[in-house]
């Protein structure tokens, strides 16, 4: 490849997996599916699979050698306290003038996902965030909605908006201008969850736009993945912890934004203290007035089993049996 070719690149896919041997190959296909009118690289860290995700990923370099560029680890980085892979790993070596987010257990539904992004953000350079709409797809029995849809009809985010939402964006669809990780800052590196700060960075740099389209899909359930790890062990614990460290990434954004958006990010920050309290069933706070917007917000089913195990605790152990198969 000639350093000319090298700065053709208009689109890094950035692809983290561990343990996906049972969907990295749906992944992968996915993106090489898409028609462009522009050149991409597929960047994927696997964390010391020990699955053979890592042969799969070696298998699609040797059949893909320009496009497919997998980092793969002998020790996993995650126990070694390095908890946001993309930053360490894919962010320093994406060529493309934007970056495109999917994990190795999601995968996207559309084979103009990438252009229709590119697109959009090359007419709208002050464009920092570009997201979609995304179909959850469930892996065992899990209660969950289905689809992510935080809009409806497309539409301009704003940097508040981006911050203080409702409902989450889905990370499989998000992609913006690789300039915002050039230099990672703190609220980055603190935050336990990877796609959060991504998002409060486009909020201090520009706007978001969303379309109105399923364009990805999003696991839920998977084995080892972040929300099932999560509910393993001292739930409780992990969820104080989750809290805390959260609380301190919307202080160290105030701070780096100068207060720009104080309101939306402290919104932000008790909506998070109060899905923690709501995970682990604090019923005192989770009817509490003060939080009576975030409760609003809640799914109509979430809300339903919250006052059912509130109120009577006994029927809510039948309708978990009935919709799960088991109990908690």
């Amino acid at each position: 490849m000639s350093g000319n070719s090298e700065s053709k690149i208009m689109a890094s896919i950035n692809c983290v997996t561990f343990n996906h041997k049972d969907y990295i190959r749906q992944a992968l296909d996915s993106f090489l599916m898409q028609k462009t009118d522009f050149e991409y690289e597929i960047l994927v860290h696997d964390d010391a699979s020990t699955d053979g995700t890592g042969d799969i990923l070696r298998e699609y370099e040797l059949k893909y050698p320009d496009k497919v560029k997998p980092l793969i680890q002998t020790e996993n980085q995650y126990s070694q306290g390095i908890d946001n892979i993309s930053g360490a790993f894919n962010f320093p070596r994406a060529r493309g003038k934007y970056i495109f987010m999917c994990d190795g257990d999601d995968y996207w539904t559309s084979p103009d996902k990438m252009q229709k992004q590119v697109d959009y953000m090359e007419a709208h350079p002050d464009c920092t965030l570009c997201i979609h709409s995304t179909k959850i797809e469930l892996v065992g029995r899990a209660l969950t909605e289905r689809q992510m849809r935080p809009y409806r009809g497309n539409r301009v985010i704003t940097p508040e908006e981006i911050v203080d939402k409702p409902s989450g964006y889905a990370m499989s669809s998000m992609a913006f201008p690789s300039r915002l990780v050039k230099e990672l800052p703190d609220y980055y590196v603190d935050c336990p969850v990877g796609d959060t700060p991504l998002q409060m960075m486009a909020a201090a740099n520009g706007y978001g736009y969303y379309m109105d389209e399923p364009m990805s899909a999003y696991r839920v359930g998977v084995a080892g993945s972040w929300t099932v790890e999560g509910k393993s062990g001292d739930y409780a614990r992990k969820q104080k912890l989750y809290w805390e460290r959260m609380k301190k990434v919307y202080e160290e954004f105030n701070a780096a934004t100068e207060g720009r958006l104080r309101e939306a990010a402290e919104s932000a920050a008790k909506r998070t203290y109060y899905h923690t309290m709501v995970n682990t069933r604090q019923f005192k706070e989770i009817m509490n007035p003060e939080y009576r917007r975030y409760y609003k917000e809640l799914t109509p089913r979430t809300r339903f089993f919250i006052q059912v195990e509130y109120r009577a605790p006994g029927v809510y152990g039948l309708l978990r049996k009935l919709f799960l198969g088991k109990k908690k």
